[in-house]
């Protein structure tokens, strides 16, 4: 399986990219998240003059955040400084608009999106529309100004859902998931993605290259001998992903068919400490500035009480090596073709760890 690194948008970031592609990794990916990182698009094209080899992707937008003429525009872009190597990832903006205490856009919006980028980066016209004005769109500039003719890989932001997996089979899209673990729901959303490419024809002008790999983000804890798989290493290490997925739960709580109905009791009962312990309810209108702080960002010691076991399981890989490589093998198999890790703790020596892992 392929490795590839996750990181927050901010100065230095091209060091560490630079770091990955020396290490073997695959592609370094930077969050789209406005009010929690810094850009995205200003941190990979420092990212992309100072390396060579390496893919650079979009860790993803949204239609919701950036209008398709604007994030063409930035991938064409980036396309000129990095030919070929662009990955861009598209999805509803499920975090970065809860962060605004907005709503994500629906599926019919991002497969909007998603045609208008995919037409617009291969150089075509595409249709553009605001309220009721449309109109056709392209660039009208070209040359040293932006790369139309090297392909970008599209990837298609999905969880257990199916909508998404089936925007992806219709655009011939890859996917990209967070904390998605489980072999069986990435074969629902294989099977999901081809039935939707069925009968889907394809445009013949098109780019000739197809990418649609499967990603998955994650965290990663390499025990040492003895090491208690529970403790305060290994949840510092991926208690980031914990509290992010305690922050949706808690953000969403009071909705109709709430995500943390799902859960068990244990974890609703982390649920409700994380709201009682962020000073916030699940109605509150302000919740959004009092859950997303620190978005991703290392836990604090106080909050490691927070990271169940049976979350740090479902959302990361913390074991032995020959745990590791046994969970990454039944994610290979299951068409997972690339593991990107979200380090926080140290960098540098956890694409390390990843690159060593998978050598």
């Amino acid at each position: 399986m392929r490795a590839g690194v996750v990181v927050a948008a901010q100065p230095g970031v091209e060091d560490l990219a630079v770091r990955a592609e020396e290490l073997g990794l695959h592609s370094f990916w930077v969050n789209d998240t406005p009010m929690v990182h810094g850009d995205p698009f200003v941190a990979l094209s420092l990212c992309a003059k100072a390396t060579s080899r390496i893919r650079l992707g979009i860790a993803v937008t949204s239609p919701a955040l950036r209008s398709a003429p604007a994030a063409a525009s930035g991938l064409a872009s980036l396309n000129a400084l990095a030919p070929g190597r662009i990955i861009c990832g598209v999805g509803t903006g499920n975090t970065a608009r809860r962060t605004l205490g907005m709503r994500p856009t629906r599926a019919a919006g991002l497969e909007t999106f998603t045609v208008a980028l995919q037409d617009l980066c291969a150089g075509r016209s595409t249709e553009y529309r605001e309220g009721d004005r449309v109109r056709d769109i392209r660039f009208l500039h070209a040359g040293a100004h932006v790369n139309s003719a090297d392909p970008i890989e599209f990837v298609v932001a999905a969880l257990l859902g199916p909508k998404a997996a089936a925007v992806a089979g219709r655009r011939g899209t890859g996917l990209i998931s967070f904390g998605l673990l489980d072999p069986t729901a990435w074969h629902a959303l294989h099977d999901t993605r081809r039935h939707a490419a069925q009968g889907t024809p394809r445009d013949p002008d098109a780019h000739t290259e197809f990418r649609a790999d499967s990603y998955v983000v994650t965290a990663l804890h390499l025990l040492d001998e003895d090491e208690d798989p529970h403790g305060e290493a290994a949840r510092d290490a991926t208690g980031h992903l914990v509290l992010s997925l305690l922050a949706f739960a808690a953000d969403t709580a009071a909705d109709t068919h709430a995500f943390a109905e799902q859960l068990g009791p244990e974890e609703r009962e982390a649920v409700r400490r994380l709201l009682d312990r962020r000073g916030t309810t699940a109605t509150a209108p302000d919740r959004h500035t009092k859950l997303y702080p620190n978005y991703l960002g290392r836990i604090a010691p106080q909050d490691r009480d927070l990271v169940l076991p049976s979350l740090m399981n479902t959302l990361a890989l913390v074991g032995t090596r020959d745990d590791l490589l046994a969970r990454i093998t039944t994610l290979e198999q299951a068409g997972v073709d690339e593991l990107l890790i979200q380090p926080v703790i140290d960098p540098p020596t956890e694409m390390a760890l990843l690159a060593k892992l998978l050598s």
